[in-house]
Formats: structure tokens, C-alpha cells, sequence
């Protein structure tokens, strides 16, 4: 049996950190959910999940520049991001791909969307580490 992958949802609405409690366990996840830019960068420091979900509009800092963040620390640079948000405009989707994110979701969603995105991020990132290692080799 494989280890479950870990997810961190970073999301300031409850209701979306209960959604993620909630479905992506039974899909075979842990999920951890924080509610603030600053609960993931604590997070961080001592837990390095295989995939982030991503809200971009909080409080405390908007998810575009923490992601960028992320991506330009060599400890969790590696880690896939999807960008979830209310917002659908071209001009942030292009900001969080272009700061790093792998894909962008639009809320609300149905978890089967939610489901295939995080599968293909997980994937691509798995054949990205085995494309480094056999450089290295």
C-alpha cells in the first residue's frame, strides 16, 4: 500500500477548508487546511505536502505572490500548486500560472474536476522528479 499523498489547502473560508476536510480524504488524501498565507508558511517549515491548493484572494497576503513565494524556496519549489479561486478573469489565471501555479480552478466546482486536476498535478510532478533523478544519474 502506498502512503497517501498530503495535500495543504491554504483557503481563508471555512466552508472551503470543510469542503476539502470533508471529500478529499475519501478520495485517499490527507488533507491539511490552513486559513491564512501566514499558517502556511508555518506549515511549511515543518511539513512539505506533495501538492497545495491555493485560494488566491486572503487577508494576509493574496495566493498569487504566495505562490511565487513558494516556488522560489529550493525546500518547496518543487511542490505542484493549483490556483482556487472565485476569480475568473484571463489576467489572474495568467498571473498564477506565470508565478508557478500548475492549473487553475474556478469556484464553485464539482469535486470530480477538483479530483482529475489534482491526479494530473500529482502525475506530471512525479514524472518531473523521475526526469531530475535519472539527469542526475
Amino acid at each position: 500500500m502506498f502512503p497517501k499523498k498530503k495535500i495543504l489547502a491554504v483557503d481563508d473560508e471555512a466552508s472551503a477548508c470543510e469542503m476539502y476536510e470533508d471529500s478529499l480524504p475519501v478520495l485517499g488524501y490527507d488533507i491539511t487546511c490552513v486559513t491564512s498565507a501566514k499558517k502556511a508558511k508555518e506549515h511549511l517549515l515543518k511539513n512539505v505536502p506533495d501538492l497545495i491548493l491555493m485560494d488566491i484572494m486572503m487577508p494576509d497576503q493574496d495566493g498569487i505572490s504566495l505562490t511565487k513565494e513558494i516556488h522560489t524556496n529550493t525546500q518547496t519549489a518543487h511542490i505542484p500548486i493549483i490556483t482556487v479561486s472565485a476569480l475568473s478573469d484571463a489576467a489572474t489565471l495568467n498571473d498564477a500560472l506565470l508565478f508557478g501555479a500548475v492549473d487553475y480552478l474556478v469556484k464553485p466546482f464539482e469535486m470530480e474536476t477538483l479530483k482529475l486536476k489534482i491526479e494530473r498535478a500529482l502525475t506530471l510532478a512525479e514524472r518531473r522528479k523521475t526526469t531530475v533523478a535519472a539527469k542526475k544519474a
